[in-house]
């Protein structure tokens, strides 16, 4: 996979490419990650990428121009155009499956107070992390790439990504590692038993726990099997009765 940042600041990244997975994977060629200044793509003698918005108002907003050309010179048939912004879909581990299995995708970081919105016809999607505004594309770009590198296969042992949270819709059962006793709290016995049957069926349960107690909004889009129901109703009901 081929992922391509669109940015006025390069160097916000360098820590990012040379740290942990990332890094990795890089290393091991499971992704190639491009960093584009914006500013080589303006016609602008200044490199100036921004200009007081049409119909007044605050701040500055970022031109059209730079970002038409640098798309046009990266875009092949097989490109995914992302624009990070606060208007765009909600970032969802789903949204990170799907893009994941795709082979090239351009990340467009917005800045000032956002971009010129010609950009439309340049796009296929606008992602977001979150309700809430930052001062830049930049983060949010750094977040959509691990997102979908970590799914890269191979990037990470398939078995522990298919542990993750949200990885089936819902969170991630606790878990526990050594000393197994720890100023009063254990280990749960289940852990320590060696049954693996048993041990797979405590952390079916947990996983229904964490996600009733934490995001119980989760459980309203998961579909759940017969055993999963059956047993989220005996967790309800302990609460209940607590």
């Amino acid at each position: 996979m081929i992922i391509d940042i669109i940015t006025i600041f390069p160097d916000f990244f360098t820590p990012f490419l040379e740290t942990s997975m990332i890094r990795k994977a890089l290393e091991k060629q499971y992704v190639k990650i491009n960093i584009h200044n914006l500013r080589d793509h303006t016609t602008n003698k200044h490199k100036k990428i921004d200009d007081t918005p049409y119909g007044g108002g605050a701040g500055m907003l970022m031109t059209i121009q730079p970002f038409e050309a640098v798309i046009s010179a990266l875009k092949t048939k097989d490109s995914v155009v992302i624009l990070l912004s606060p208007q765009g879909e909600l970032l969802s581990q789903p949204k990170a499956i799907e893009l994941a299995t795709k082979t090239h995708i351009i990340l467009l970081c917005g800045h000032y107070e956002g971009v010129d919105a010609r950009i439309q016809a340049y796009i296929d999607m606008e992602l977001s992390i979150g309700d809430y505004v930052l001062t830049g594309g930049e983060i949010p770009a750094m977040i959509v790439a691990d997102a979908i590198t970590r799914l890269i296969p191979g990037v990470l042992h398939e078995e522990s990504a298919q542990a993750d949270s949200l990885q089936n819709g819902l969170l991630k059962y606790p878990q526990y590692t050594k000393p197994e006793h720890y100023k009063g709290m254990a280990v749960p016995d289940v852990l320590l038993s060696g049954h693996h049957q048993q041990i797979e069926s405590w952390r079916k349960q947990e996983q229904l726990r964490q996600t009733l107690v934490k995001r119980p909004d989760l459980l309203k889009k998961v579909k759940l099997d017969p055993e999963s129901k059956t047993m989220l109703e005996a967790i309800k009901q302990q609460l209940k009765d607590k």
